[in-house]
């Protein structure tokens, strides 16, 4: 659990990175309608909630700088007992005031009036360009007026980008749930016949342990079907002899968890598919050592590609000379995505690769980032040795950044094939 004094925290950091007379609105997520009088689970906006931790809709977050002051607004909805009644209880101004460290809390029936106060004599406006909401478009509106407006999202992502200790609990929390879920599918493969099943297993120990949600929809992918990277159907029956890749995370008061495991349905690897895995295995432990404060991502993708270029050639799916392979766009055919992402409050957390001036951000004690080489073989391609095609390969663990090196948050989710296959 993330405290009140964390959230605050991060607000006068904020304010640090804010110009004077400036106003900074940050809106929650709206409520989703998925058809006639139903809606979707509701999800708070992960940068509204970074900065204040509220958890409820309708409801804004107002930062007002000044010259040497910072004043915040929570706008929260007001207690109606009727809508209670379908939607269940709301912590109102009274309930809010008590648990949140800001200077005022109102109700957001005095959203526009005291927003058109607040601009007096402000300079600039700071919104969250990244989300589509009628009320931001009404807030550009009414500050047309003003000399600037200015995205947000990049200056919160810069504070998302190193978790704090409470953030690496909750992701190691989230983590705990998700190793539990992949041990199980890998115990439980071969007895089911479908890849809904399957996921049926995982989400099981999502929920059964109180991570309410999955951090993405699970990807359970059986023999070919691997080698479509956002493969969601999963209605496909489990073949034995071929791998299942379970990309499957689960998410725990708000921050994520990403993994991918490849395993064997029958619970044996056959030949082709342990060299092929044990290969990528290889790469992914050697990219894993070289993660440390200071390093770029972009360097661990480039040694990521000359690795598995070298790897595809000693099995004899690719031939010639591994930098001009790479040059040629021939390995990313079979590796056609990247090393690893951020990740934190979203399962790509939208922390920024690059500077406001365009440069790469090096690596930072407290980053957290999936490490996840992959190879895919389509089953049609015939250029490659025939027990190879139709095999999908990734596996992906969530690394944390410290200063001297790096620790594998997953570490205790089997990959090793001997590890695998005693389950």
């Amino acid at each position: 659990m993330i405290k009140e004094e964390e959230y605050a925290k991060r607000r006068t950091a904020l304010a640090e990175k804010l110009q004077k007379h400036s106003i900074t609105v940050l809106v929650s997520a709206k409520a989703q309608q998925r058809s006639n009088d139903t809606e979707y689970p509701y999800r708070q906006n992960s940068n509204f909630y970074y900065m204040c931790g509220f958890k409820e809709d309708n409801s804004a977050l107002v930062i007002i700088k000044k010259e040497k002051k910072v004043k915040t607004y929570l706008f929260v909805q007001k207690k109606d007992e009727l809508l209670e009644l379908w939607t269940g209880k709301r912590l109102g101004q009274k309930g809010a005031k008590a648990i949140f460290n800001v200077d005022a809390v109102l109700t957001m029936d005095r959203f526009d009036k005291k927003i058109a106060e607040l601009l007096k004599d402000k300079l600039s406006i700071y919104i969250d360009f990244t989300m589509q909401d009628e009320r931001l478009d009404t807030l550009r509106h009414m500050t047309s007026h003003l000399a600037s407006h200015q995205n947000i999202s990049h200056k919160v992502g810069e504070l998302r980008l190193c978790k704090s200790e409470a953030e690496i609990a909750l992701i190691k929390k989230a983590l705990s749930i998700t190793k539990d879920a992949h041990h199980l599918a890998m115990k439980k493969a071969k007895t089911l016949s479908g890849e809904s099943e399957l996921q049926a297993e995982i989400e099981y120990v999502f929920k059964k342990q109180g991570a309410y949600s999955d951090a993405y929809t699970s990807i359970v992918a059986c023999g070919n079907n691997a080698n479509t990277l956002h493969y969601i159907k999963n209605d496909d029956r489990l073949e034995n002899n071929k791998l299942i890749l379970i990309d499957a995370g689960c998410e725990y008061d708000y921050y994520a968890s990403d993994i991918t495991r490849t395993i064997p349905v029958s619970g044996k690897f056959t030949k082709a598919q342990k060299e092929l895995y044990s290969m990528i295995l290889s790469v992914e432990k050697e990219i894993i050592s070289m993660v440390k404060a200071g390093v770029m991502r972009t360097d661990l993708h480039s040694h990521s590609e000359e690795l598995l270029c070298k790897g595809l050639i000693s099995l004899g799916i690719l031939k010639g000379d591994v930098k001009k392979l790479i040059k040629k766009k021939k390995l990313k055919k079979y590796y056609p995505h990247g090393i690893g992402h951020w990740m934190g409050l979203d399962v790509h957390d939208t922390g920024p690769y690059k500077d406001t001036k365009g440069r790469e951000i090096p690596l930072l004690a407290g980053m957290v980032m999936t490490v996840e080489p992959g190879i895919y073989i389509n089953k049609n391609d015939t250029t490659v040795p025939k027990r190879f095609r139709g095999i999908g390969i990734r596996i992906e663990d969530d690394i944390l950044v410290t200063k001297d090196g790096c620790e594998n948050l997953s570490s205790e989710i089997f990959k090793e094939i001997e590890d695998i296959e005693s389950l």
